[in-house]
């Protein structure tokens, strides 16, 4: 049996829709709930947890059928797992492939953890965030200057 074929075998290919891969291990049910993904949506959802990665040691892949990404979530996926690509598919072909990028201001995808900030004072002000590191990530919110890091935003999701 030759390499393509062993590959099938983990996780079978989707029609159209969207790969993403190089999740570092243990965080596709992570990137699972930001996407709002249950199983009760329809979507086919196909994910491999703790697959070899020549790249990261060990990886998480998640692939979704007849699903595209927001801006919103790549941004709260790139947080969690930078190190992911997407794969665009069509017609089981890859028509795009790119890696996320951490932007370098974060608006209105993480809280603040601060309960002081006026962000969380029930009045409604996007929470902003400037990208002060990005491996780890550490955030620091552009109102109270408050630093959040993955362990905040972890909690999050």
């Amino acid at each position: 049996m030759n390499e393509k074929k062993k590959k099938d075998l983990y996780i079978r290919e989707i029609k159209d829709g969207i790969v993403i891969d190089h999740i570092p291990a243990g965080k596709a049910l992570v990137v699972l709930r930001i996407l709002g993904i249950t199983g009760d949506e329809g979507y086919k959802v196909l994910m491999l947890m703790n697959a070899e990665s020549r790249k990261i040691g060990r990886k998480d892949i998640v692939k979704l059928e007849n699903r595209k990404l927001t801006r919103d979530e790549l941004n709260k996926i790139s947080l969690i797992a930078p190190t992911a690509t997407i794969s665009i598919i069509e017609d089981y072909k890859v028509v795009e492939k790119y890696r996320v990028t951490i932007p370098d201001v974060i608006e209105n995808v993480v809280k603040c953890s601060n309960p002081m900030c006026v962000t969380n004072s029930g009045e409604y002000i996007k929470p902003r965030f400037e990208v002060v590191e990005k491996h780890p990530i550490k955030l620091r919110c552009v109102y109270c200057k408050r630093f959040t890091t993955i362990e905040d935003i972890m909690k999050q999701f």
